[in-house]
């Protein structure tokens, strides 16, 4: 049954990030599956506020911010507050007037608009958690530096948003997630998370109470965990692409271990390049990122880095690399460069807590090392670099378990959860759902 569909996300190509590509993946492969679909999403200046993109009609919105002409004139990725823009909340009552979707499907912290400006109507709103920003104003779950949050509490979430984003925004930052839960609750229908990790802390810190409410009530708030996913291009060579020429000319000649992700200190950078100095001989660290405001200025002999390379260059450079390092501190919601890097048969060394671990079975598709231990992150990249056998053995395993995050996998698993909640949302839903949505990996 064809549906229509509205996606909104905070982020969206031309702008570079693993969220943007999934928003950007999930409407490709809907709209090719027959479904009519629709984005909204952040304006930038310099962007279109409208544009097709191979058949989605894409809307850029604008904020409080930028509503006003010749205001805004670079071309700067914006973030939505959490909370209701009026600006963007009007703009989305506008589109959803004139689209009518069946269901509405929101990622970020542009759902709070999405929750405003779809009440007093009967469209089931459906929400993403693809990290943990419904409850942590710092969406990375991470306290005083360190250690995994154990929920959210008023005192500790100021002080901690204060901490990053500065006193005055981190205090609004704070109150917006906490104060826009109840808002939240009053009109989502559905909630997925990327992960069983995710799902977890959804359930202790935002759903409480209602968490798992699989009851045929049309309030009832149903889950699934659907996680990212990738084109199925098992047997693309992306080193052979002629676009990718000059990006693998600035790799090194040899083998070499490969890091692909903001060069943040949540992801684990220092970590690494701690672990990699300790390491005798080893090959070249390659590390394909962005800088951020964290991110080291200064790095070991042996070490190369690439900035902001396309989606297809990463994905050439894994192929050519040893094996992979992605040694987040933060507990991961997923890691789709695990995923991307596991589908050309390369091992991955990952971290626990997280959504690694839906990816990574230790010892036989990767491995799995704790967050943030330096020790034993220069014992699992010592094993692999000594160890061609273990490589490979982990390298082919991790290249069949990748087919579980593929577009012929996921999409289905959307399709059926947009039809549950749709029909549930209309009182159609007589039984819980029995489809394989709700399966852990």
């Amino acid at each position: 049954m064809s549906l229509r569909i509205l996606i909104v996300s905070d982020h969206y190509p031309p702008f570079i990030g693993g969220a943007h590509r999934q928003t950007q993946l999930l409407a490709h492969e809907l709209h090719q599956r027959g479904h009519e679909v629709n984005v909204a999403t952040v304006w930038s200046g310099g962007l279109p506020e409208e544009e097709d993109d191979a058949g989605v009609h894409v809307f850029r919105l604008k904020q409080l911010r930028t509503g006003w002409p010749g205001f805004v004139r670079d071309r700067k990725q914006r973030y939505q507050p959490p909370f209701p823009d009026p600006i963007t909340v009007a703009g989305l009552r506008r589109l959803i007037r004139r689209f009518k979707p069946d269901v509405v499907h929101a990622y970020g912290w542009l759902s709070y608009s999405s929750a405003l400006a779809l009440l007093g109507t009967n469209i089931p709103l459906l929400i993403s958690a693809r990290d943990y920003g419904y409850s942590c104003a710092t969406r990375t779950l991470v306290y005083r530096g360190e250690l995994v949050c154990t929920g959210p509490v008023l005192p500790k979430c100021l002080g901690c948003a204060a901490n990053l984003y500065g006193a005055p925004k981190g205090w609004v930052a704070a109150l917006g997630v906490l104060a826009g839960r109840s808002l939240l609750k009053r009109k989502v229908r559905g909630i997925h998370s990327i992960s069983t990790y995710v799902q977890e802390i959804v359930r202790r810190d935002f759903l409480g109470d209602q968490a798992h409410d699989q009851t045929t009530s049309a309030n009832a708030i149903a889950e699934a965990i659907i996680p990212s996913f990738r084109e199925d291009d098992a047997d693309r060579h992306y080193s052979e692409d002629p676009r990718n020429r000059d990006y693998v000319d600035r790799l090194p000649s040899d083998k070499y271990i490969l890091y692909v992700g903001a060069l943040r200190r949540v992801k684990g950078i220092n970590q690494l390049l701690e672990a990699y100095a300790r390491l005798a001989s080893p090959p070249p660290l390659v590390l394909i990122g962005t800088f951020e405001f964290d991110s080291p200025r200064e790095f070991p002999p042996g070490v190369v880095v690439l900035e902001d390379l396309p989606h297809h260059a990463v994905m050439a450079a894994w192929e050519r690399c040893l094996f992979g390092v992605i040694p987040s501190l933060w507990p991961e919601p997923l890691g789709s460069v695990v995923y991307e890097g596991m589908s050309r048969g390369k091992a991955v060394i990952g971290t626990a807590p997280g959504g690694h671990t839906d990816m990574i079975v230790h010892g036989e598709t990767g491995l799995l090392v704790p967050s943030g231990d330096v020790d034993a992150l220069t014992q699992a990249m010592t094993e692999l670099i000594d160890q061609a056998e273990l490589r490979e053995r982990l390298g082919n395993a991790a290249r069949e378990r990748a087919r579980l995050f593929t577009a012929s996998v996921a999409v289905p698993q959307f399709e059926r959860f947009y039809q549950y909640v749709i029909d549930r949302s209309s009182g159609r839903a007589a039984h819980e759902m029995n489809v394989e949505v709700l399966d852990r990996i």
